[in-house]
C-alpha cells in the first residue's frame, strides 16, 4: 500500500467516522431525547416517538443518495462528500443547543426531527462517496481489504459515541447529564467537523473520475442512466433485496437493537449496557478487515451470505441466552412464573399511542400498558366476548378492570390498586425491578455480544467493493448509493421502531426479532439465487 492509499483510506474513513458519531450519538441516547423532546407522553409512547424522529433520518438518506449520488458523478467525489459533512456537522451541533419540551413546546421536537432529516440527507451522500472514492484509489484485487476500511467507520463511529458519553456521565453524574450535560457530545461534535473538513480539503480526486472526466465520458444525466435504463435498474433492485436489505437488519440487530434491547427490556443500566457493547465492538471491529479481505480470495458473497444464514438460525437462541446472562433473575422467573393476558380481542386496541391523546379504557389495553410500564413479557389468551381481562402470573390471577363509564376519581383509586396487584404479584414471583449488577455474567454478555457484532463484520466487511463492482464508474456513486441506503435507511433504519412496535403489540419481547429474520432470510434467498459474484470484476470495463 502506497503513501497516497493510506492518506486516501485514512482521510476517508476519519471523516466518514466522524460523520457516523454524529448520526448515532442520536440513537445512543434516545431515552434521554424521549424525555427532553417528547415529554408530553406517556414512557412508552414517548420512547418509541423519539425511536421515530431518530428513524427520519434513515427514512430521508435516500433521496440524499439521489441528490449527493448525482452531484458526485457530474462534479467528482471529493467536493460532494465535503458538503455532506459539513450539512451533518452542523446539524449535530444544534440539536446540542436547542431548547426542549418544556422550554419551547411542541416547536422542539417540530425542529429536531428537521435537524434529523439534514443529518439523513448529508449521510445519504457520505458513504457512497467514501465508498467509491477509496474503491477507485484500490489496486485490482485489494478493494475488499481498502474499502473494508471504511466498513468500520460506522461501527468506530457508534464506539466513539458512546466513549464520548461514557466519559460525560462518570464526569457530570447521572442527574446532570440527564438533565443538560447530555448536550456536551453533541457540542464536540463542532471540533470533530474541523478536523475532518481540513482532512478532506487535503485530498485529490479520485484518478478513475479525472480520467473519465478528462475524456469526456463523466454522466450527464446519471439519474436517468441508474434509474431509467432497466439494464442498470434491475442489479439496482437486485443490489437491494439480495444485499443491501439483509446486510442493514443484521448491522441494526447487532449494535443498536441490541443495546435497546438491553436497556429497555433486560432492565441493564445505561452505563453498563453501553460499556459492555462498547467491548463488543472492540472485540469485532478488526473482523470487518478481515472479512474483507477474504472476500478478495474467495468472493463477497459466500461471507455476506453466510452472515444472513447465522442470523437467520440464531437470533432466537441468542438473544434467550442474553437474557439468561444479564437477568438471570428474569429468566427464571419467565421460565418458572410464565405471565398471560387473558382478554377479549375485541377490546384490546394497539399499545402505541404517539400522540398523548388516547385514553387506554378497555381492561385489555390497562393489562397490557401496566405489564409494558414493567417491561414484562406475556403472552396472549382470548376470553369470551365482554369478560373482562385477567393476568395470569404462573397459577396467580390478578383481575383487570374497566375504565368506561365511571369518573376519575374512581379510575384514579381503581387503577392505583390495579397496579400494586401487579407489582406485588410479579415480585412474588420473582420479577426483578431491574437487572442486579452482582448477577450478571458480564463474560457470557461481552461474548454474546462480539458473536452478533462479527455477524455484522460479516455482511458488511465485503459490502462496499461488491456494490462498487456491479456498477460503471460514470454513474457507480448515484447508482450505489439509493440502495444501499433504502437498505440501511428504511430496512435497517427503521428496525428499532418497528421491533418495539412488534413487541408492543404482542407482549413478547422476543417477537420485535421475527423482523431481522425475515429480511434476512429474504435476502438470503434472493441473494443466492440471482446475484453474481463481483470480486474479479474490472471496474473499467464497462466504463
Amino acid at each position: 500500500m502506497s503513501p497516497e492509499e493510506r492518506k486516501v483510506i485514512f482521510a476517508s474513513s476519519l471523516g466518514t467516522v466522524f460523520e457516523w458519531y454524529d448520526f448515532y450519538l442520536y440513537g445512543s441516547l434516545a431515552a434521554i431525547i424521549a424525555k427532553q423532546f417528547f415529554s408530553g407522553l406517556d414512557a412508552g409512547s414517548a420512547f418509541i416517538f423519539a425511536l421515530l424522529a431518530f428513524a427520519a433520518g434513515f427514512i430521508v438518506r435516500p433521496f440524499g443518495a439521489i441528490v449527493f449520488g448525482r452531484l458526485g458523478d457530474m462534479i467528482g467525489r471529493k467536493y460532494t462528500f465535503l458538503v455532506t459533512i459539513l450539512i451533518m456537522g452542523l446539524s449535530t451541533f444544534v440539536v446540542g443547543i436547542l431548547p426542549n419540551y418544556a422550554t419551547i413546546g411542541v416547536a422542539a421536537p417540530v425542529i429536531l426531527i428537521i435537524l434529523r432529516l439534514l443529518q439523513g440527507l448529508a449521510l445519504g451522500g457520505e458513504y457512497g462517496g467514501a465508498a467509491t472514492y477509496v474503491a477507485e484509489h484500490a489496486p485490482h484485487g485489494k478493494r475488499g481489504a481498502y474499502t473494508s476500511w471504511i466498513q468500520t467507520t460506522a461501527t468506530l463511529g457508534l464506539f466513539l459515541s458512546l466513549l464520548v458519553i461514557l466519559g460525560v456521565r462518570t464526569a457530570t453524574g447521572e442527574a446532570a447529564f440527564a438533565d443538560w450535560a447530555w448536550r456536551i457530545p453533541f457540542l464536540v461534535s463542532i471540533v470533530l467537523l474541523g478536523v475532518s473538513v481540513w482532512i478532506r480539503l487535503t485530498l485529490n480526486e479520485s484518478p478513475a473520475f479525472q480520467k473519465m472526466k478528462a475524456e469526456g465520458k463523466h454522466s450527464k444525466a446519471p439519474l436517468t442512466e441508474s434509474f431509467g435504463q432497466w439494464k442498470n435498474l434491475k442489479i439496482v433492485i437486485l443490489a437491494l433485496i439480495g444485499l443491501t436489505a439483509g446486510q442493514a437488519v443484521v448491522w441494526y440487530t447487532g449494535q443498536f437493537y441490541a443495546l435497546f434491547f438491553l436497556t429497555q427490556q433486560l432492565k441493564v443500566d445505561a452505563v453498563t449496557a453501553n460499556l459492555l457493547i462498547a467491548a463488543a465492538l472492540l472485540i469485532g471491529t478488526p473482523f470487518f478487515v478481515i472479512f474483507g479481505s477474504l472476500s478478495d480470495r474467495i468472493g463477497r458473497k459466500p461471507i455476506i451470505m453466510a452472515g444472513c444464514l447465522l442470523a437467520v438460525l440464531t437470533y432466537f437462541p441468542v438473544f434467550q441466552a442474553l437474557t439468561k446472562a444479564a437477568n438471570p433473575d428474569l429468566y427464571a422467573a419467565q421460565q418458572q412464573s410464565h405471565v398471560v393476558v387473558v382478554a377479549d380481542p375485541g377490546e384490546c386496541s394497539f399499545q402505541f399511542n404517539p400522540t398523548g391523546t388516547v385514553k387506554f379504557t378497555s381492561s385489555c389495553d390497562i393489562a397490557k400498558q401496566v405489564l409494558a410500564a414493567s417491561s414484562v413479557s406475556y403472552d396472549n389468551e382470548v376470553a369470551p366476548a365482554g369478560t373482562p381481562a385477567v393476568i395470569k402470573v404462573g397459577d396467580k390471577v390478578i383481575q383487570g378492570y374497566s375504565a368506561k363509564g365511571i369518573t376519575a376519581d374512581e379510575v384514579k383509586a381503581k387503577d392505583a390498586e390495579f397496579k400494586k396487584a401487579v407489582a406485588d404479584t410479579l415480585k412474588e414471583a420473582g420479577y426483578p425491578a431491574k437487572a442486579d449488577p452482582a448477577k450478571m455474567n458480564k463474560i457470557m454478555m461481552v461474548i454474546i455480544l462480539a458473536y452478533l457484532v462479527i455477524l455484522v463484520t460479516m455482511v458488511y466487511g465485503p459490502i462496499a467493493a461488491m456494490l462498487v463492482e456491479l456498477f460503471p464508474t460514470r454513474i457507480r456513486y448515484t447508482s450505489m448509493s439509493l440502495p444501499y441506503h433504502i437498505g440501511n435507511g428504511w430496512f435497517g433504519g427503521l428496525l428499532p421502531t418497528t421491533a418495539f412496535a412488534i413487541v408492543a403489540q404482542t407482549g413478547n419481547m422476543y417477537n420485535g426479532l421475527w423482523y431481522p429474520i425475515i429480511i434476512a432470510a429474504m435476502t438470503l434467498v434472493i441473494g443466492t439465487l440471482f446475484v453474481r459474484e463481483t470480486k474479479d470484476v474490472d471496474i473499467y470495463a464497462n466504463d
